[in-house]
């Protein structure tokens, strides 16, 4: 292999197809989804339900592309820039079984642009789960509400129910598509075929994979976890550390306090912390067909501690009052003190998963702000402290991941701000918060550096992309798509870390409308340099 591996998707050499038809049960029983689909030679054809989870910019977009060279409207694309930003979207298929069912429990699809040489490329493919395929063969869908196997078809059960709709990060030479309820799904992380399900080269023993893994900079090592890893609602958890290569190196089994979504963690340099939040759930809310989880205000909070390398007889918790929370900005220790920054908020935020005692949703109470949660391993007290960090109200934290798991000075994160207008009302985020405004906080200073996206735009998740050959935090740009609500299209915007007021260094227009996102990340050239490899070594090539 001559020279440089390029990045470009137009250029990308494609080394082999990975798409499969077999699918794999939980129970190791194998299928093939034409035979599945006999069963539904007369197809129903159904219409996507009239209601705002299936409409107006959140209507599925369904579009696979590829695109080469998006038009540049503003500002300029740094040249130095050369890698790929990675981020996935929930994306029906097919009509949900579920008329009612809650908008991300869509079809994964992963969108690359691909940065290089001041242009950006695109690619757009949609997962080929179980799920996917197994419904692609019906011609409808299959599987019914989310998180819930007693509304699917009778034909698939025991199968993998994930989307891999969640998150996307590129480790080991892969780009694993992540959805919590279901092992990743292992992707070429630049033609974006679909490889399968990923067990780690057979080294992983749960059946679930957290959304949020961490990749420690300096090891290569991704962290992770399982949750009801012992079957739907039980309380087991599997923690993983994942070499470099790709395979298990060591594995943690316990038990959380009580069952509940755990959907991010904390990495410090010598721990792992997870935080359990009352989004709950149990066997009658399923019979009931009611929403997986829901709110449970009876309950506190705990934060889990566990030695990175440590054993199950190491790990200790921590107990907080009823409160909510998510998403993790970073977490960090000093000796034992164990420092855990989190957007956390009064009340339940999220109105999809319902108050377990049927009280309305407060939106007030709902409005989470910068928080850091303190702990002491060699306190004679399980009490957490809590500080906030900021007044914003935000959520989809972000930093500079190279300082993942060590103290740090910048966060990112989306706001919103009330005191702004807006003039498409029913286009809110899954939360009911208009995300409108881009932030920085200086947790050094304190200082906020923000922009607004102006009364009829809102904004998907940021990313972080660090200026190559500088090791200073901060110093790069973030990415982020903007929602064009009335014009039903998206733009990519470029921002200098840390000058967000100034506005985009670069907008590029996007032709086509990418349904909002979850979560994204941003792989460099020197990791596909690694993949490409990578998939030579276990080709043989």
């Amino acid at each position: 292999m001559e020279g440089r591996y390029r990045t470009s998707l137009g250029l990308a050499m494609k080394i082999r197809n990975f798409r499969t038809l077999e699918v794999l049960t939980q129970d190791g029983i194998r299928m093939e989804p034409r035979t599945v689909a006999a069963k539904y030679q007369e197809r129903d054809v159904k219409a996507f339900p009239k209601t705002r989870n299936f409409t107006g910019y959140f209507a599925p977009s369904r579009v696979e592309a590829d695109i080469r060279d998006l038009e540049l409207l503003d500002g300029a694309i740094p040249a130095e820039l050369d890698g790929i930003f990675h981020r996935v979207a929930p994306d029906p298929h097919f009509p949900p079984k579920a008329q009612d069912d809650i908008w991300f429990n869509g079809d994964g699809m992963v969108t690359a642009f691909s940065f290089h040489d001041g242009r950006v490329d695109m690619r757009q493919r949609w997962v080929h789960t179980d799920k996917f395929k197994l419904e692609s063969a019906a011609g409808r869908a299959l599987f019914g509400a989310y998180r819930n196997p007693l509304t699917d078809e009778p034909e698939v059960e025991g199968v993998y129910r994930g989307t891999a709709n969640t998150n996307v990060i590129v480790h080991a030479g892969k780009l694993l598509a992540l959805k919590e309820d279901s092992p990743p799904v292992a992707m070429d992380p630049v033609t974006l075929e679909t490889i399968g399900n990923w067990d780690f080269y057979g080294t992983m023993k749960s059946p679930t994979f957290t959304a949020h893994p961490k990749i420690d900079a300096a090891t290569g090592e991704l962290l992770a976890f399982g949750y009801a890893a012992k079957g739907l609602l039980t309380r087991d958890m599997a923690y993983y550390v994942i070499g470099r290569d790709g395979r298990v190196v060591h594995e943690v089994w316990f038990e959380l306090p009580y069952y509940c979504m755990m959907h991010d963690f904390g990495m410090t340099e010598d721990y792992v912390v997870f935080h359990v939040v009352p989004i709950t759930s149990d066997w009658d809310r399923l019979e009931k067909r009611k929403p997986h989880f829901g709110f449970d205000t009876d309950r506190d909070i705990y934060l889990g501690v566990l030695p990175r390398r440590g054993k199950v007889e190491e790990l200790r918790w921590f107990r907080g009052p009823n409160q909510f929370a998510s998403h993790v900005m970073n977490a960090y220790n000093v000796g034992s003190k164990i420092h855990f920054d989190t957007p956390a908020a009064k009340g339940n935020m999220f109105p999809f998963f319902p108050d377990i005692h049927d009280a309305p949703f407060d939106p007030v109470a709902a409005q989470p702000r910068m928080t850091r949660w303190t702990v002491d391993m060699q306190a004679n007290t399980d009490v957490i402290e809590a500080m906030p960090l900021t007044d914003l109200v935000g959520e989809f934290p972000r930093i500079d991941d190279r300082f993942a798991g060590l103290p740090y000075r910048h966060g990112y994160l989306l706001v919103q701000d009330r005191e702004k207008p807006f003039e498409v009302g029913d286009a809110k985020s899954a939360t009911g918060m208009v995300m409108n405004t881009l932030a920085h906080v200086d947790l050094e200073t304190g200082d906020t550096d923000v922009w607004w996206t102006g009364p009829t735009s809102s904004l998907q998740e940021p990313c972080f992309i660090p200026r190559p050959g500088s090791m200073e935090e901060g110093d790069g740009w973030l990415v982020v798509v903007e929602n064009l609500l009335v014009e039903m299209r998206s733009n990519l915007l470029l921002f200098n870390g840390r000058n967000l007021a100034a506005g985009p260094v670069a907008t590029i227009a996007v032709p086509i409308r990418l349904r909002p996102a979850l979560h994204g990340n941003w792989a460099d050239s020197a990791d596909l340099q690694d993949a490409f490899c990578s998939e030579l070594h276990e080709t043989g090539a």
